[in-house]
């Protein structure tokens, strides 16, 4: 059995608090991402304090459900699924995959695959039709993982972000979630 194949994946909800060593650990595994190029909107990370502010302030954000994912009991990455508020009966059908990253360190082990399928999976519980997303053009990694998972490309955005004093473009993607999703893509075909 190789060494990869010993690695356990787990995703769970965060719930309305972190303990103490996870907002550590999920600090550690965010600021990696954001060097290794993989940020959620960061290019460079920001100091301690307001990552720690900022993963609290996702915690009491009612509309946002935070996935945690972890390698061998490590928090490895995270993806959050943001609700449309209330008042926006409009899309009130679609939700939203966001800030999803896997440290660089923890890349290779499925983290970012259970990650993508547990937010899909509570949008489905939820009764949600939709699920968009949007990610930089240069997250070749994530792009492949998003099109494998069922989503549908619909637009290109040239000046999507700016990053070492250049545009990046942005992909914007979505999946219909009213057909149930193959067995390939389920839970119980996951490592």
């Amino acid at each position: 059995m190789t060494e990869q194949a010993k690695r356990t994946v787990t995703v769970e909800q965060a719930g309305d608090k972190l303990r103490p060593a996870d907002l550590h650990d999920l600090c550690d595994a965010a600021d990696e991402a954001i060097r290794a190029g993989g940020g959620f909107g960061w290019v460079t990370p920001p100091g301690r304090e307001i990552m720690e502010r900022y993963w609290r302030g996702v915690l009491i954000v009612p509309e946002r459900i935070l996935f945690i994912g972890r390698l061998d009991g490590v928090i490895a990455g995270s993806a959050q699924l943001v609700r449309p508020a209330r008042n926006n009966e409009a899309q009130s059908h679609a939700c939203t995959l966001t800030t999803a990253f896997v440290a660089s360190w923890a890349r290779g082990n499925g983290v970012a695959r259970r990650l993508v399928q547990a937010v899909e999976d509570e949008a489905r519980s939820l009764g949600f039709r939709i699920l968009n997303l949007d990610v930089r053009a240069t997250q070749e990694a994530a792009i492949h993982l998003y099109e494998r998972a069922g989503f549908t490309l619909w637009g290109t955005h040239p000046n999507y972000a700016w990053v070492d004093g250049r545009p990046v473009a942005g992909h914007y993607y979505y999946k219909d979630l009213t057909s149930p999703p193959p067995a390939s893509q389920t839970n119980e075909s996951l490592p």
